[in-house]
């Protein structure tokens, strides 16, 4: 059973989010997506500074299964990346939540973080796969 933090919000394509305060979220994927994608071999990091739109494909991770998209959960600048992911892509697997975080953002709007699925949602959203 993957685990599923209830501090945090969730998007259908398994990113989670933490809401760091005065707009500022932490994005990462979920332990149940780093279990389908098995080994994380490879992290590709978006761009410092791009301004994304909500569900636009930003970053990719490569596992020894397949390479897998990461989309932005909701709208904003991304203001960091892990640059530890470059030498230790393993965090992903090892510690989804924790120190295998994807990017930070700057929110264009903070009230879009209403919209998001709370921890239930999304355990009744992976049960069905």
């Amino acid at each position: 059973m993957s685990q599923i933090p209830a501090e945090l919000k969730y998007v259908s394509s398994h990113e989670w989010i933490r809401d760091e305060g005065d707009g500022v979220v932490t994005v990462g994927i979920t332990d149940h997506a780093q279990e389908l994608l098995g080994d994380v071999v490879f992290v590709e990091a978006p761009e410092v500074d791009n301004e994304v739109e909500a569900e636009e494909e930003i970053a990719v991770v490569e596992s020894v299964k397949a390479a897998s998209d990461i989309y932005a959960p909701i709208a904003g600048t991304i203001i960091e990346v892990n640059e530890e992911l470059e030498d230790s892509p393993e965090l992903v697997n090892s510690d989804p939540y924790g120190d295998g975080w994807m990017f930070k953002m700057q929110l264009a709007d903070v009230a879009d973080l209403d919209g998001l699925m709370s921890a239930e949602e999304y355990a009744e959203e992976i049960a069905d796969e």
